[in-house]
């Protein structure tokens, strides 16, 4: 590591990417072309030389910090003489909406998978109000900012999972239809390792009971890009939505279908200058120093730069 990783007044050390890559040791990628297909969202680029560099030392480290943590909870049962429910090592994963928090999520769900861990995944996308909620209190526009989701529900899942409950079930959204899908759930039943993907998830602008998401986090990872890039990543999403799911009739965006080229990236543009960048400046953005560790991403989409908290 090179003396400037290790910078006194701030609370990260900072890897380059290559640092970074020297610490996956002997780490082995089981995973390949084929597997990683299935893990990518629609607009991301990933490589399995990126699993190798970023995300094997990653899980590595993480390997050890869930190590420590069931040690201590051994020592905790031993003091106190009781049995104490499975409690599951929760990691959460927030940056801006198109960075790419969904893919590393699954991948990072693929990788600790392999250790024979029960790892699941779930996203706060389903603790958004539905739709015609969020209509009648016209915070339509600001859908994915903190008003628009059930807080309190968010945090009682999080609280019944991390106090060992069997069976806790989260709501499921639909990308589709844009709002939640009534009566379906995921089922979450004492998993050893639970990652929550959202933009909200280090956010602490609104109380349920004095409690906050990030309460119950074990370790968080915020990925991180430039703006610029981010707002051209999304422009590119939403043109290859607009030829792939908006084609759907059954989708809430159909309307966007017949749009030409140079409407729908003003349409896309005006998206996020309007929403998605006032949520990342207001209350994204600011969540990201909590975080234990952030993921740099260049133009490429390629992480180039790792900051772990001291």
């Amino acid at each position: 590591m090179s003396t400037q990783s290790i910078n006194t007044f701030s609370p990260f050390l900072i890897f380059e990417r290559e640092q970074w890559a020297e610490l996956r040791k002997s780490v082995p990628l089981s995973l390949t072309e084929q597997d990683l297909k299935p893990l990518l969202s629609f607009n991301d680029e990933l490589s399995l030389d990126e699993v190798r560099s970023i995300y094997l030392p990653l899980v590595r480290l993480l390997n050890y910090y869930i190590e420590e943590n069931l040690k201590r909870h051994t020592v905790i049962e031993r003091f106190l003489g009781i049995d104490k429910p499975k409690v599951p090592y929760i990691i959460s994963i927030a940056g801006s909406v198109a960075v790419g928090k969904s893919t590393t999520a699954r991948i990072l769900q693929a990788l600790l998978t392999e250790a024979n861990r029960k790892v699941d995944l779930i996203t706060t996308d389903g603790f958004l109000y539905p739709l015609e909620k969020l209509k009648q209190q016209d915070l339509l526009s600001k859908k994915g900012f903190p008003v628009s989701y059930d807080t309190h529900a968010l945090i009682q899942f999080v609280s019944d999972i991390k106090s060992g409950k069997e069976q806790v079930k989260a709501p499921v959204y639909s990308h589709l239809t844009y709002d939640i899908i009534p009566g379906q759930y995921t089922e979450i039943n004492q998993p050893d390792i639970l990652i929550i993907e959202g933009l909200n998830v280090l956010q602490r602008g609104h109380k349920a009971h004095n409690l906050f998401v990030s309460d119950f986090v074990d370790f968080s990872i915020f990925v991180d890009a430039e703006e610029s890039l981010l707002k051209n990543w999304y422009i590119k999403r939403f043109l290859k939505f607009r030829k792939g799911a908006f084609a759907d009739p059954n989708s809430y965006f159909h309307h966007y279908a017949q749009l030409s080229e140079p409407e729908a990236i003003k349409v896309a543009s005006s998206i996020w200058d309007n929403i998605n960048g006032v949520n990342l400046h207001e209350n994204i953005l600011p969540t990201r120093e909590r975080a234990s560790l952030i993921l740099v991403k260049g133009e490429d989409h390629a992480i180039n730069t790792v900051k772990l908290r001291k």
